[in-house]
C-alpha cells in the first residue's frame, strides 16, 4: 500500500487543507497514515496551546542532552531515496504578458531526513514537560482556545488542461491573509519546473505567483497586495523550462476559475 505524502499529512493535520475522497478512504484503511496524522495533530495542538505563554522556565538540562543524543544517533542511520519516472509533456499555446520572473532551482522534493523527525519528536517531548510543569504550578490556569482555521475568500478545483493527462488535478484557495494555497496531484514530469499564474480571462494578461516544488503536494504562495481576484480569476499551473525567459511557456497543465 502506498502511503500518503508526509507533507500532505502535515497540511491536513494543521487544517490548511481538507482531505479529498481518496485520501479519506486511505486514512480509514491505513493505520500507519492515520496514526501519523493523529501524532501531527497532537503536536500542532501543543503548539497552539503554548502560543500565549510568556517567560517560560528553561527546560531541565537532561532534556537537551537527550535531544542531542537522539540527533547524533539518528544522523548515523541510512537515508532512502526514490526513483522518479520520466514522461514527455505536450504543449498548449497560451498568450499573455507576465509581470514577474520565475524562480530558478531544482524542483525535486526535499523530504524530511530521519534526524529532523527525531528533533521534532524530542522538542515536542520537551514542550510537554514544560507545559506539565506549568499545570502543576498553576492548576487553575485556563487552556487557550485553539488557533482559528483560515478563512477562504475564493476557491476553485483545478482540472487537466489541453493535452495534460486527465488524472492530473488539484484545488486552489485564497485565504483572507493574502496567501494562495494550492494542492496538486499527478502532474506529469517536466524537464524544468511548475509555475503558478493568475490570468485575466478577458485580456489574457497574467502575472506569476510562484513555483511548485513537485508535481504532487501542497504550497502556500503570497499574493500581491490588493490583487483584483474578480479580474484575475483564472489560476493556471504551467510547465516551464530553465531558459531565462519570464514569459508563460504556453504549456498549461492545470486551470480553474476562482469563485467566492
Amino acid at each position: 500500500m502506498q502511503h500518503l505524502d508526509h507533507d500532505r499529512l502535515v497540511f491536513l493535520a494543521l487544517g490548511e487543507s481538507e482531505a479529498d475522497h481518496g485520501e479519506t478512504d486511505h486514512l480509514g484503511a491505513c493505520a500507519t497514515c492515520r496514526g501519523e496524522m493523529e501524532n501531527l495533530r497532537h503536536v500542532a495542538g501543543l503548539g497552539a496551546a503554548t502560543q500565549t505563554l510568556r517567560d517560560l522556565p528553561d527546560p531541565p538540562e537532561h532534556i537537551w542532552q537527550g535531544i542531542v543524543a537522539e540527533i547524533n544517533a539518528a544522523e548515523e542511520l541510512p537515508s532512502l531515496t526514490g526513483a522518479r519516472r520520466q514522461q514527455s509533456v505536450p504543449s498548449q499555446p497560451v498568450s499573455g504578458t507576465p509581470a514577474a520572473s520565475p524562480a530558478g532551482g531544482s524542483r525535486r522534493r526535499r523530504r524530511w531526513p530521519r534526524w529532523a523527525t527525531t528533533v521534532v519528536t524530542a522538542t515536542a517531548a520537551a514542550a510537554l514537560g514544560v507545559v506539565g510543569t506549568l499545570a502543576v504550578l498553576d492548576p487553575g490556569r485556563r487552556e487557550p482556545d485553539p488557533a482559528p482555521r483560515q478563512i477562504v475568500l475564493a476557491s476553485t478545483p483545478l482540472t487537466a488542461y489541453g493535452q495534460t493527462p486527465k488524472d492530473a488535478n488539484g484545488d486552489a484557495r485564497v485565504f483572507v491573509d493574502g496567501r494562495l494555497h494550492l494542492h496538486v496531484a499527478n502532474l506529469p514530469d517536466v524537464p524544468g519546473y511548475y509555475e503558478v499564474w493568475l490570468i485575466n480571462p478577458k485580456t489574457m494578461e497574467m502575472f506569476s505567483v510562484g513555483v511548485l516544488r513537485d508535481g504532487s503536494g501542497d504550497a502556500l504562495l503570497p499574493l500581491p497586495p490588493n490583487v483584483d481576484l474578480q479580474a484575475y480569476s483564472v489560476v493556471d499551473v504551467s510547465a516551464e523550462r530553465y531558459d531565462n525567459k519570464p514569459a508563460h511557456s504556453g504549456d498549461s497543465l492545470l486551470r480553474g476559475t476562482l469563485t467566492g
